[in-house]
């Protein structure tokens, strides 16, 4: 069975929300693989592109990750303050501009090399958003603020060195369940020579 005979068209769609995301209702007419065609509702939050960075210091060998409230996180009963890497919308900016302001205002870390990694959706099934994963070394001297967030855009931020040994054992805990942060520290685990540590 071959994807390629399916064929997809657009029957209707509905704005159901313009928010802080759009979030459009879609009617699908789907012919599969055997030539028949389904009628299927879907739902798609249309998010912007977004960027990540992992950042490490390999003399002190820690990551800098950052602590803020998550509602979805909240919703479901899991813990509502996630410690993530730090990421942001796009806002307009090339992905490296992006990251680099964000790591800024976020964790107050000048970052000097950047590495793009790779891209990837983070929820192909319902949420247009890429993301664009980075890496870069860093060391105490790149540190210019106390970062924490644009008070404007309402961010409380808490910033956190935590050993890499650490991180990943509050993957297995359960303590850390952010998955952009779970694929970059796994990254750094078997990547660990390509930054140079």
């Amino acid at each position: 069975m071959t994807q390629s005979k399916a064929k997809v068209e657009i029957a209707g769609k509905e704005s159901l929300s313009d928010g802080w995301t759009k979030l459009v209702g879609y009617q699908l007419d789907y012919t599969d693989s055997k030539g028949e065609t389904h009628r299927l509702p879907r739902e798609v939050y249309h998010r912007t592109p977004a960027a990540c960075i992992l950042l490490y210091d390999p003399k002190r060998d820690i990551v800098v990750l950052v602590k803020q409230f998550r509602l979805p996180a909240y919703l479901n009963g899991d813990p509502a303050w996630m410690i993530e890497v730090p990421a942001g919308l796009l806002d307009g900016d090339e992905p490296e501009a992006a990251i680099r302001r964000e790591a800024m205002e976020e964790t107050g870390y000048m970052v000097r090399e950047v590495r793009f990694l790779f891209k990837s959706y983070t929820a192909p099934g319902s949420i247009t958003e890429v993301v664009h994963f980075f890496a870069a070394m860093i060391d105490n001297a790149d540190r210019a603020s106390d970062g924490g967030g644009l008070e404007e855009e309402h961010e409380d931020i808490e910033v956190l060195e935590i050993p890499l040994s650490q991180a990943l054992a509050m993957i297995e805990k359960g303590e850390l369940i952010d998955l952009k942060t779970i694929t970059l520290l796994q990254w750094l685990v078997v990547n660990k020579g390509l930054l140079g540590a």
